[in-house]
């Protein structure tokens, strides 16, 4: 018997390949940065081959480090930072242009006049998202309207797009397609036909022969090319990188929830076989399908905070008040509290539930005795301050009272956050013994689907708790500073004109 999943975890900053043995414990990993492109202000670029080069070596490390054959790999496993958009030459297979990331506002303007021509309900009602330059439609008309031939050459079939997921796909095996949870992040997916709109692609001017396929989540989808691994290997898992953690995370149950701490926070809670529309400018998106029956899909509710692990990114790369990552959570224990600092890291705006483009990252009450610990507390307590609003709305969309919040991702390691977090949220917070959740969601979607697990229930049992953080902050305590947050978000709204 195979002896192994391999996962492929295509995120934002980072290509890793991650190893998963039958007891979902990961075996071996590697890992790659590639360049992040900041063209002008508010756009964010990275060179679809050059991700494509970092995940295929890291594919080969692993394998090789190991000492595993391929013909020990049972399936892959495909999980992606969502929405970054990629077009192509099918006849080349060369980008045309720069992928169009995920946090680029370039189209908030355009964004705007749809909303000014009320089209937001409809798209809502279609696509269960906020009607909003994060998703992948209006950068994909950008690229139509702006790289030169661009658009006469789709129209004539020579193009091809695709989310990360599809490009990697597509440079594995030819195949081009994408699962139900990465076409929901399009804003050209019907979630309730799950099949690409006709009315969306009408109205963003995208014609339909630029589209991939769109399979199930779990499912052999398509076989890799005999030269990439010497054999062919199933590719029988995709997801979106926060669907995965959630199903990585066994959430399989309505009312359970999980946030990631990546590049940003992503809190997603099931929400069951039907998509639940949000009151409170949450977004309802597919979960995953576990078959081309639609009765096998799941549904979530998700809030977004665009500046999680960024920020301390920023603390290193921009502002060198640490060497590395890992410096940050001694730096910020090195004081009692953040000296009255409150941080609002909208980088890139604000995501859930204030859908606000234009703010931007603000540092407010610094006083003479303001340190660079005050700055990396104010930082990683603003991570946690987002989540208490998102958690909040989700809540009252569900109808759910939460009774406790699984974590993973990066900064989920950091335990001052995640204590903070507990006691901000008053929910218990409970980090797992395998924190690459992420990857190993991918994982179970492909080893399901070719039987190297059984069933969910097998995949249940294999979760454990790592650490369980519960809340001992005072009701007054946690008042007090969640009105300073509030205060603190609102001057940083609406900055950028």
């Amino acid at each position: 018997m195979t002896k192994y999943i391999l996962a492929l975890d295509q995120g934002t900053t980072s290509s890793r390949a991650i190893l998963f043995d039958h007891a979902g414990r990961p075996h071996a990993s590697a890992q790659r940065e590639f360049r992040q492109i900041f063209p002008q202000p508010g756009w964010v670029e990275h060179d679809a081959n050059e991700i494509w080069a970092s995940q295929e070596g890291v594919l080969q490390q692993v394998l090789r480090d190991s000492g595993v054959a391929a013909s020990d790999v049972a399936a892959i496993g495909v999980t992606n930072q969502r929405e970054t958009t990629v077009l192509w030459d099918r006849a080349t297979g060369e980008p045309v242009a720069n992928a169009i990331v995920w946090q680029d506002r370039r189209n908030a303007a355009y964004c705007e006049q749809l909303v000014g021509q009320g089209k937001a309900d409809l798209i809502q009602q279609k696509t269960g998202l906020v009607l909003d330059a994060y998703f992948s439609a209006t950068k994909l008309k950008w690229l139509l309207d702006n790289v030169p031939g661009a658009r006469a050459r789709a129209e004539r079939g020579e193009l091809a797009f695709g989310t990360i997921d599809s490009w990697l796909i597509y440079k594995m095996s030819g195949a081009h397609l994408t699962d139900t949870s990465n076409a929901a992040r399009t804003m050209l997916f019907n979630i309730h036909t799950l099949q690409w709109d006709t009315d969306l692609l009408a109205l963003l001017d995208i014609p339909a022969s630029l589209l991939p396929d769109v399979v199930p989540s779990s499912g052999v989808a398509a076989h890799t090319h005999v030269d990439l691994l010497g054999i062919s290997v199933p590719i029988a898992g995709i997801a979106g990188d926060q669907q995965a953690a959630t199903f990585g995370q066994v959430c399989l149950k309505p009312g359970m929830a999980k946030n990631t701490y990546g590049t940003g926070c992503f809190m997603l809670m099931n929400v069951g076989k039907r998509p639940l529309p949000s009151k409170n400018r949450l977004l309802t998106t597919v979960g995953w399908s576990l078959g081309a029956d639609a009765n096998q899909t799941d549904y979530l509710l998700e809030g977004s905070a665009f500046i999680a692990g960024a920020a301390v990114q920023w603390m290193r790369d921009g502002l060198g008040i640490i060497r590395d990552s890992s410096e940050v959570e001694a730096l910020a224990t090195s004081v009692p509290d953040s000296g009255g600092l409150v941080f609002v890291p909208a980088f890139a705006g604000l995501g859930a539930p204030y859908w606000d483009p234009y703010a931007r990252g603000t540092l407010i009450g610094i006083t003479r005795g303001t340190g660079k610990a005050h700055i990396a507390r104010a930082a990683l307590e603003g991570v946690a301050y987002q989540n208490v609003d998102v958690l909040s709305a989700m809540q009252d969309d569900a109808g759910i009272a939460l009774s406790e919040l699984r974590v993973d991702g990066g900064a989920a390691r950091n335990d001052m956050l995640m204590q903070f977090q507990a006691d901000i949220l008053n929910v218990p917070v409970v980090r797992p013994v395998v924190t690459e959740t992420t990857a190993l969601g991918a994982a179970y979607l492909a080893g399901l689907a070719v039987g190297f697990w059984a069933s969910q229930e097998e995949i249940t049992a294999q979760w454990q708790v790592g650490r369980r953080f519960e809340p001992a902050m005072a009701a007054d305590e946690r008042l007090t500073r969640l009105h300073k947050w509030q205060r603190a978000v609102e001057r940083s709204r609406d900055w950028s004109e």
